[in-house]
């Protein structure tokens, strides 16, 4: 037995404790491959930026990251010189995709859809549900100089068709519209340099409730008056008609502002756009409370609240912005897009038991070994299975036949196929259901039938 260093400390750093047993880990790539599915079917394509950029592309948001980006120490080579490169860590996948997108522009398809699975790192304080590294889950489509609004209107259907798909329970998708709110705004009278900070401030009523917030618009030099018909505009509600036709005499009242009439026209156009998708009226709202904090959203904004679970935060977000990808290229370029923290979501759902992890072991089967004598029986029987498209776990070890079940059973494999020396003799087999705990006795040529049919039963 080896001996243990008790000098080396195992655990992970502070923050980056992100390793899921393997039922967990099983469960975030069902999430992976079943948000894939649903990626591909509406045309996005999938692709991989680098961890490491140079720090001016990470900044080129405007200090939107400056305070959480990992940067890299300079390189220094076996020779001793020295990259002088400045680099650090991605802190999320909307501003490497617009470096990604400068750098192949002229051999990318435009409106260019794609989907990006990949670690992001953020140097904020670590605390329970919040990382430093993490999977993020984007989609972003990309227009050159235009883009339609019907891809505004596809989102909320990728969202919903993505949560039925993993039955994640009840879920309200609520879409804004920036300039809904900001038109509102310097209707008002309230200033361009306070409408950017009014925007996060409405942005955190969930979280702080009316009071906090016209107290917080007041410290931004907003009157009372204004506050309170900031705070009574977004208590706007009804069914998304309703809404629209409230925004329409609030207009009307308002001298019928330019911004806030193109937000209003815009909103109409990507409900009517996720009305003719089908999405289902109790999955989605019109909220005039979602704001967004980011700076770059300029549009249609969305966020996703899983329902009896609101303390979970908005559980899916993005929107569409105007200038982020154009920075790097000089020419209009707007987009639109959502993001699913995976990793932060994913234990946050198991903690809640919204979802469950699956079996630790993918095989169906497990085919046991009663005597290594007919090693080669089973080797035969388990590639037979395997050809047939079942996932089969071999035993390789000579133990009790109750430790292999056990092992079985704690691997969550149901099926056991037991043969021992009459089996073989009589080119048969014992199928084993460990959660109903029947055998019976098959033909091996009937097993691959037998099974697939057990299979099919359990589903």
């Amino acid at each position: 037995m080896s001996k243990i260093d008790e000098n080396i400390n195992f655990k992970p750093p502070s923050g980056f404790d992100i390793e899921f047993l393997p039922a967990e880990k099983r469960l975030e790539q069902y999430l992976i491959d079943t948000m894939r599915n649903v990626f591909e079917q509406y045309g996005y394509t999938p692709i991989e930026t680098p961890a490491v950029e140079r720090l001016e592309v990470l900044q080129a948001k405007g200090n939107q990251g400056d305070n959480i980006i990992y940067s890299i120490s300079p390189i220094v080579s076996e020779d001793g010189d020295k990259d002088s490169d400045r680099r650090g860590l991605k802190f999320d996948q909307t501003v490497p995709l617009a470096a990604y997108i400068a750098r192949h522009l002229n051999d990318l398809s435009f409106p260019f859809a794609r989907y990006q699975m990949d670690m992001v790192f953020r140097g904020e304080r670590a605390k329970k549900g919040r990382y430093r590294q993490f999977r993020q889950c984007d989609i972003d489509v990309v227009g050159r100089g235009k883009l339609s609004l019907l891809y505004d209107a596809q989102i909320p259907a990728i969202i919903a068709q993505i949560f039925d798909a993993i039955n994640i329970g009840k879920y309200l998708i609520r879409i804004n519209n920036r300039k809904v709110l900001t038109g509102f705004f310097s209707a008002i009278a309230i200033t361009p340099e306070q409408i950017r900070t009014c925007l996060k401030v409405v942005d955190m009523l969930d979280k702080i409730g009316e009071a906090k917030v016209k107290l917080e618009l007041e410290k931004q030099g907003v009157s009372g008056s204004q506050a309170e018909q900031i705070i009574g505009f977004t208590k706007i509600k009804g069914d998304n008609n309703a809404v629209l036709e409230q925004l329409a005499q609030v207009s009307q009242a308002l001298g019928n502002p330019t911004d806030f009439e193109q937000g209003i026209s815009e909103l109409r156009e990507v409900i009517n756009g996720v009305i003719a998708l089908g999405v289902p009226t109790d999955k989605y709202c019109i909220d005039l409370a979602i704001a967004r904090g980011l700076e770059y959203y300029t549009g249609t904004v969305y966020e996703t609240t899983l329902i009896g679970y609101e303390s979970l935060g908005s559980i899916c977000s993005g929107g569409r912005y105007e200038e982020l990808v154009g920075i790097f290229v000089g020419e209009k370029m707007p987009g639109v897009g959502i993001s699913i923290g995976l990793t932060r979501l994913l234990r946050q759902l198991m903690d809640a038991k919204v979802l469950k992890p699956l079996a630790p072991s993918p095989a169906q089967v497990m085919v046991l070994n009663l005597n290594p004598e007919f090693m080669n029986t089973y080797l035969q029987v388990s590639q037979t299975l395997r050809q047939a498209g079942i996932n089969v776990l071999t035993s390789f070890e000579s133990r009790p036949i109750g430790k292999q079940f056990q092992q079985a059973d704690k691997l969550g494999i149901p099926l056991c196929v037991i043969i021992g020396e009459a089996e073989v003799k009589s080119k048969t087999c014992n199928l084993k259901n460990l959660k109903t705990g029947i055998q019976k006795a098959i033909a091996l040529d009937d097993l691959v039938a037998e099974i697939l049919a057990e299979i099919a039963l359990k589903h």
